[in-house]
């Protein structure tokens, strides 16, 4: 499976800055992430990749196929779980899912039979296969959701925001579900929360304001926060005054202070202990000094 996106633009409206700006990127087989914070441009582009949305400019080709002249081939070939996925609550699990197998014109019953309870395997639900989507958590929605997009077993699979409202245990279970299902298709995962990306994928992408920030390996990201992180211990007023100078990722409690954990460029505060980055550090040094961000009056530099 190979995703070419080739200078990529999406204005909405005349004079409006562009919700995709000159984008590219390559997606192939295994988890690409799709990190950015809300009006990066990421539902944009998953709209485009879908074929719910034609770009400005640009074009996007899957496995040599343009989206725009063969949107009937690619929607075969394409799996998608929205960020709002909703589910028939007087339908069991089962029914659900053999409801949209119809609707994917997977015949004859048997096979589709067949497909439904392996898309049910796949996902952990087989022991809740006749219990009614009506009375699932949030994780089991999720987790129905994936397995209707997998119905037509595509080669690429698009998850919007996949652990928002989720607890712990959940968001785990999700993630390992996502990482089997990776070994044969390309998954692209678009998502804020950092730890999403962390744990699942290989290949990854910074999207703010439309413009690609990164595109690499999570390791590589990482590395430009190095000597950029730092912990400190701190009273209401010493955060008060970091909170001014630095980017503050994390704040614990400890007694009657508080330490904290910043990243940022210059000589670090009296008393800081210097810390190896993670991917939310990465992250936050990259939003926070994206010299593509609009300033105050919505102004570009």
């Amino acid at each position: 499976m190979d995703i070419q996106i080739s200078s990529l633009s999406k204005t909405y409206q005349k004079g409006a800055r562009p919700a995709l700006d000159n984008l590219s990127l390559r997606i192939s087989t295994g988890t690409f992430g799709l990190l950015g914070p809300n009006g990066a441009g990421k539902t944009t582009l998953i709209k485009i990749l879908s074929t719910q949305m034609e770009p400005t400019a640009g074009e996007v080709t899957i496995d040599g196929l343009h989206i725009n002249a063969g949107r009937g081939e690619v929607r075969q070939r394409l799996g998608y779980l929205p960020q709002h996925f909703g589910a028939y609550p007087d339908l069991t699990a089962f029914e659900f899912l053999d409801y949209m197998a119809r609707l994917a014109h997977i015949r004859p019953g048997n096979h589709r039979k067949q497909v439904v309870e392996e898309a049910l395997e796949a996902v952990a639900m087989t022991n809740v296969r006749d219990k009614y989507t009506g009375t699932f958590s949030g994780g089991m929605k999720r987790r129905l959701g994936i397995a209707q997009a997998i119905l037509a077993e595509p080669e690429f699979l698009i998850v919007d925001e996949p652990t928002v409202g989720l607890d712990p245990e959940e968001r785990i279970r999700f993630r390992k579900i996502l990482g089997r299902l990776s070994r044969d298709r390309a998954i692209l995962i678009s998502t804020h929360i950092v730890g999403d990306i962390s744990s699942t994928c290989e290949d990854i992408a910074v999207l703010n304001f439309g413009r690609l920030l990164f595109h690499g390996l999570p390791e590589d990201l990482v590395r430009h926060a190095e000597n950029k992180t730092w912990t400190l211990n701190v009273d209401d007023a010493g955060f008060a005054k970091v909170q001014k100078d630095w980017h503050v990722v994390t704040v614990t409690p400890v007694g009657d202070d508080l330490t904290v954990r910043i990243v940022g460029d210059g000589t670090p505060p009296t008393g800081a202990e210097p810390e190896p980055p993670n991917l939310e550090d990465a992250y936050i040094y990259f939003m926070a000094t994206d010299e593509h961000a609009p300033d105050e009056n919505g102004n570009h530099s």
